[in-house]
């Protein structure tokens, strides 16, 4: 697979999560809404984490807010909007991962310095997510990938069940396109689970570069997001 934009957004996104899950008490960094599911567990089963994940929504919603005017803004300036959040986005993972690897390992959820990394990270993924569906609205989403399965899975029943010759094309094109973004998050979760078992907090050295990779592809080549 070519190594467009989207694509290195959505390694990164299963890269993160993946890795901030087990590193930060069950918190997901990128899926923020998985973290109802965990946070009841949280309460149920005593598990640490409660005040991160209660946090993770409104943290979330906040910084895809100032995404959001900020990029409006940088656009009516005649400014690169995307690749300055890009690039908003690299200073977060690196500034997470200063914390993860300084302040790490985290035994508790709901100490202030998982709490602070854990947000730290939320913040970058939001950023992410409002980027993707602002500007690279055409892509997969690069965090989610319940939806692009679900519509993976009909896009298989239909060429199954026969398509008219017209139609045939997109519904192909679609279905690759949906078909990397889930086999490339899952390849980012993978190597996120290798990386903490080998490296511990040290595993998220990865995501800035992965994420320095998507800003320089971005700066080399402006129009990737309409692709």
């Amino acid at each position: 697979m070519k190594p467009t934009l989207p694509l290195l957004l959505s390694l990164n996104a299963g890269y993160v999560d993946t890795a901030g899950f087990l590193a930060l008490q069950g918190l997901f960094t990128a899926h923020v809404t998985g973290n109802f599911v965990t946070l009841g567990a949280s309460l149920v089963l005593g598990i640490s984490g409660v005040v991160a994940k209660l946090l993770a929504l409104p943290v979330f919603c906040v910084v895809v807010m100032l995404s959001r005017l900020v990029g409006t803004r940088l656009r009516r300036r005649k400014l690169p909007a995307l690749g300055i959040l890009l690039a908003v986005k690299l200073a977060l993972l690196v500034a997470g991962a200063v914390l993860a690897i300084r302040l790490g390992p985290f035994p508790s959820g709901d100490s202030l310095a998982a709490i602070v990394t854990g947000m730290t990270l939320v913040a970058a993924m939001a950023i992410q997510n409002a980027v993707h569906r602002i500007h690279l609205s055409a892509a997969p989403p690069s965090t989610l990938m319940t939806g692009t399965t679900t519509q993976i899975m009909i896009d298989l029943g239909d060429l199954l069940g026969g398509v008219t010759a017209e139609a045939r094309p997109a519904i192909v094109a679609r279905l690759k396109r949906m078909a990397a973004a889930v086999v490339v998050f899952a390849i980012g979760c993978g190597a996120a689970a290798l990386g903490f078992a080998y490296a511990g907090v040290w595993c998220f050295v990865a995501p800035p570069v992965v994420a320095l990779a998507a800003l320089v592809l971005r700066l080399s080549a402006p129009d990737e997001e309409a692709k």
